[in-house]
């Protein structure tokens, strides 16, 4: 295969993981803040303590942490196809995508915020803040750095999924890996997907590094 003719297939399947990636980081980022938010909320000693709640909610994020991706791809099926109707392309990878990482995410943002000084929480009570106050305006904006190299580690465990993505017909570099690298044994796309991923890892952990960076002196 030439580069000419690699050019394009590279192209689209980048435009596809970049698609994949981005969606499933938006409804990451959502899903996981919220459960993780909710997991301090319900703790011990929190603002909405509720041990049984907090057990369920537990229960869910370590089940969902302990699962290989590629399992979970195949065990979900019915649920992405009543979700999007298919369970082959971007737009059905990216069901099990957040699946899997809205419990990476969570377990992140629960240690995150637990990090944020009590003292500063303490205060805030004594001030009369209401128990939205104190999440929105102390937890999460203390919590910030944590919370942006938290996702920057998630969107890279992102990219490694749907390149796995990809076995399955997910679409993506990961699937022109397989059809075109591995099944018809072109070493130039293997090599040109894996280096691509490389650079995309890179500029992902590059820009959440400055965000951080940009937060923590704030």
């Amino acid at each position: 295969m030439t580069w000419a003719d690699l050019g394009p297939l590279l192209w689209q399947a980048s435009t596809e993981s970049a698609y994949m990636v981005g969606v499933s980081t938006v409804l990451t980022a959502v899903g996981g803040l919220l459960l993780g938010v909710l997991l301090v909320l319900t703790g011990r000693g929190g603002l909405l303590a509720a041990r049984p709640v907090n057990l369920i909610l537990g229960l869910i994020v370590n089940v969902g942490r302990s699962l290989p991706f590629i399992i979970l791809l195949v065990a979900i099926i019915p649920f992405t196809r009543a979700i999007v109707g298919t369970t082959i392309g971007t737009s059905a990878a990216i069901v099990p995508l957040t699946v899997g990482a809205i419990p990476f995410f969570a377990r992140i943002v629960e240690t995150a915020i637990r990090e944020v000084d009590r003292d500063v929480i303490a205060a805030a009570r004594a001030m009369g803040a209401s128990r939205a106050g104190i999440v929105f305006k102390v937890l999460l904006r203390e919590a910030r750095p944590g919370l942006v190299a938290g996702l920057t580690i998630t969107v890279v465990a992102l990219v490694g999924y749907s390149a796995m993505a990809g076995v399955v017909g997910g679409g993506g570099l990961g699937d022109l890996a397989i059809r075109y690298g591995y099944q018809r044994f072109e070493n130039t796309v293997m090599v040109a997907t894996v280096v691509l991923l490389v650079v995309f890892v890179q500029l992902i952990q590059t820009l959440g590094d400055l965000v951080v960076r940009w937060l923590s002196h704030k």
